[in-house]
């Protein structure tokens, strides 16, 4: 159906930057919500950043300012520019996506998460 394939993830110091990348294929109609969310074990997953189509990105509070959420439509990808990481931005990170598909079904999908570590 829907295939969400991430990359990007990895080790970095303190105060450094990676980019995510998340493209879905599949029998996609549309996408109207693109996101990445993050989660640590023992812990909840929490949403990061949100791309809604024709709408406003949305940020969690403790990366606003620091992240940036982007989208390619025409590719069906969207990408997470993390700069200024800190050590509690460890965690992995789910692209997920909202999609109806040509059948005219609608529901969430989510990649396979990357490992982002900040560490001196």
């Amino acid at each position: 159906q829907v295939q969400l394939v991430e990359s990007g993830g990895g080790l970095v110091q303190p105060g450094g930057s990676l980019r995510l990348s998340c493209a879905a294929s599949g029998s996609i109609f549309s996408i109207n919500v693109m996101g990445w969310y993050r989660q640590v074990p023992g812990k909840q997953r929490e949403m990061v950043a949100l791309s809604t189509s024709g709408g406003s990105p949305k940020y969690a509070d403790s990366v606003k300012g620091r992240f940036t959420i982007s989208r390619d439509n025409a590719k069906n990808m969207v990408y997470l520019q993390m700069n200024n990481l800190k050590p509690e931005d460890t965690a992995v990170y789910y692209c997920n996506a909202r999609v109806r598909l040509r059948n005219g079904v609608q529901g969430d999908y989510w990649g396979q998460g990357t490992q982002v570590t900040v560490s001196s």
